[in-house]
Formats: structure tokens, C-alpha cells, sequence
């Protein structure tokens, strides 16, 4: 593989990834560098998704022309100046400015993604595929979602397949990559590794989701479903309200006890590791 830019990733990886930046740096270095250009890419059509000054249907665009320009199907150069001013006057901080960096070295994070080896670059190319689906599905269903307008996911099978499409397709893309290049001639159950690694993903967005339930309905957003709520006689707003509490909790309680679930995943999967690959 050639030489990665230092910067990408180095300083510009640790100032946007936060804790993330920790862990890369304990993984082998067989996988680092990969698992670190596709971060900074899926935090940069992240950033493009969440830039709310610019509007729905300019960032729907953004995110499909660097979808193309990832997955190689153009080479069009991209123009993001209208993010770039956007998080430059953007009052959400501390990362702005960093992503805003991000932005402006897009071009040279794609280079890099050329540069890699063809199996390797498959696999980032993928999981990213996903990931910008999952980000579109995202916007066209919370586009118009503002704190007066409160939209919910209609149904449990549209939340476990966002869970996937952001996170499990990660633990997916972590396991794929890591047998290639860590442990490719162990004896172990390859389908089972694969599943756990997407569960376990899955959890810790569904923790996401839970955790931050108030700020996305203050937001607009409601990931739990609508077909539940309206079973328990709810409805989105009802959940700003701190009296409708016990009405709520047979609806939250069981998503709960699935995060759980699909955590405890995440021991398996690490138990499921050869002993040997510590850094894993």
C-alpha cells in the first residue's frame, strides 16, 4: 500500500474523531491506515448530512456526487464552498472547525482511497455505499423535521435497518478487513464473526438512539417507532412530555433490553478473535 498523507491521517483524524483516535492507534498496523481513511470519509459525508444551514435537497446532491466520486463511478471534481461557509458561521462548534478542514481535503482523502490496494479499496468503497444510504434515507425522512414538526420512523424493521445501515455495516467492514489482513488463515466460523460484528455495531447505535432520544425530538426526529407509540397511545410529542414517562417505558424498555442484547455480542465476537491478536 503507498504511503498515506500523514496529516489525514494523523492530527486532521485525531482533531475530528475525538475518542476514536485513541482506539486507532492500539489496532495493527496491517488495518490502521484503512480503517482510518474510511472514518475520515463516512465523517465527511456525515458532515455534509448534518450541515443544516445548507438546505435538504443541496445536501441529498452533495452526498450523492461524493458517493459516485467514492465508489469511482466519476472524477468530477467536487465544489463544497457552500459547506465550508456554512460551518464557518455555523454556532455548533468545537469540531467545525476541523470538519471544515475535512471538507476543504476531500479530494486528497479520495486520492488516497485510489491509491490503496484494489481488495481494500472494495471494501472501504462498500461500506461507505452503505453508510451514504443510510445518511440519504436519513434526510428524506427528517428533512422537514424541525421542533414543531415531529416525524417518527413508521415501523421496528425501518429502526434495525438505520441501526445497520450506520453502524453494523461498520462491524461488518471492521471484521472483513481485519481477516484479510490480521488473521486471514485462522480456523474460525467466518459467517458467525460477521454476525456478531454487525450486531454488536447495531447495539451501540441503538445505545446512541436511546441515550439521545430528547435531543433529536427537540430536534424533530423520533426513532422510535410510530406503529408502537400509537399502540401505546402515543404519539412524538408526547414524549417531551415528563408525565407520559410511564406510558412510554413498555414502548423504550424493550428497545432497551435489545441494545443490551446485541452488545452482549460484543464479547462474543472478542472471545471469537484469535487470543493472539491483542490489538484487535
Amino acid at each position: 500500500m503507498s504511503q498515506p498523507a500523514p496529516v489525514l491521517l494523523t492530527s486532521l483524524l485525531r482533531d475530528v474523531s475525538r475518542s476514536f483516535y485513541l482506539t486507532l492507534r492500539v489496532l495493527p498496523g496491517s488495518v490502521r491506515p484503512q480503517i482510518g481513511l474510511a472514518y475520515l470519509l463516512a465523517r465527511t459525508t456525515d458532515t455534509i448530512a448534518d450541515t443544516g444551514l445548507v438546505p435538504v435537497a443541496d445536501r441529498q446532491r452533495a452526498l450523492e456526487q461524493l458517493r459516485e466520486r467514492i465508489l469511482g463511478k466519476t472524477t468530477t471534481r467536487l465544489d463544497f464552498n457552500a459547506f465550508l461557509s456554512a460551518q464557518s458561521t455555523s454556532p455548533n462548534a468545537p469540531a467545525t472547525a476541523a470538519e471544515k478542514v475535512l471538507l476543504g481535503r476531500v479530494e486528497e482523502a479520495l486520492q488516497v482511497l485510489a491509491a490503496q490496494p484494489a481488495a481494500d479499496r472494495e471494501l472501504i468503497r462498500t461500506v461507505l455505499e452503505t453508510i451514504t444510504n443510510g445518511q440519504q434515507l436519513d434526510l428524506q425522512r427528517f428533512g422537514t423535521a424541525t421542533a414543531g414538526r415531529l416525524v417518527a420512523l413508521e415501523t421496528s424493521a425501518e429502526l434495525e435497518e438505520y441501526t445497520y445501515l450506520v453502524a453494523g455495516c461498520v462491524g461488518e467492514f471492521w471484521s472483513r478487513m481485519c481477516r484479510r489482513h490480521v488473521f486471514p488463515a485462522d480456523a474460525l466460523d467466518e459467517a458467525v464473526l460477521l454476525a456478531l460484528g454487525i450486531r454488536y455495531g447495531k447495539g451501540l447505535q441503538l445505545v446512541n438512539i436511546l441515550r439521545d432520544l430528547p435531543r433529536d425530538l427537540r430536534e424533530g426526529r423520533c426513532y422510535l417507532p410510530g406503529e408502537q407509540l400509537r399502540a401505546g397511545r402515543l404519539t412524538p410529542e408526547d414524549l417531551l412530555d415528563p408525565s407520559r414517562e410511564n406510558a412510554l417505558r413498555p414502548i423504550y424498555q424493550p428497545w432497551l433490553l435489545r441494545a443490551q442484547e446485541y452488545l452482549s455480542a460484543g464479547w462474543k465476537y472478542t472471545n471469537l478473535v484469535p487470543w493472539r491478536c491483542l490489538r484487535v
